[in-house]
């Protein structure tokens, strides 16, 4: 069993364009011995992006949201204060603060970040990376 978090991009590509997805991320993710994570901070960036329209969605992205963490099975990377103090010592080229809260949950519990995010893929001296290639 593999445990893997999910990046924000690819938590939208799994539900709203699964083909931008590649063979092998779609395969973990559709793998039921995985263990799929969220952070808090997806849910923040959902409802920006949607707000920015960078993203459609059915409904209002809070409710969208909801819907989707009570429709599957996802353990919640949750925020805390050792993440917080690691999100500062990650070695990452910005300071998008979004990325550097990923990245620090994925260090913090010890899972390995899904991303196509080539400025987190870099970064993956410091925490384990599953590129989405």
């Amino acid at each position: 069993m593999s445990e893997f978090l999910l990046d924000t991009h690819i938590f939208l590509w799994s539900l709203l364009m699964p083909e931008r997805l590649s063979s092998d991320v779609a395969a973990e993710l559709e793998n039921l011995d995985n263990a799929l994570w969220l952070s808090p901070i997806t849910t923040w960036e959902v409802i920006i992006l949607t707000e920015k329209g960078r993203i459609e969605l059915d409904r209002d992205p809070a409710d969208w949201m909801k819907r989707v963490l009570d429709t599957f099975p996802f353990s919640q990377a949750a925020l805390n204060h050792d993440v917080a103090i690691k999100s500062r010592k990650i070695e990452l080229p910005h300071q998008d603060p979004a990325d550097r809260f990923i990245a620090a949950s994925a260090m913090v519990y010890d899972l390995t970040l899904i991303t196509a995010d080539a400025h987190l893929i870099s970064a993956s001296n410091e925490f384990s990376v599953f590129p989405n290639r």
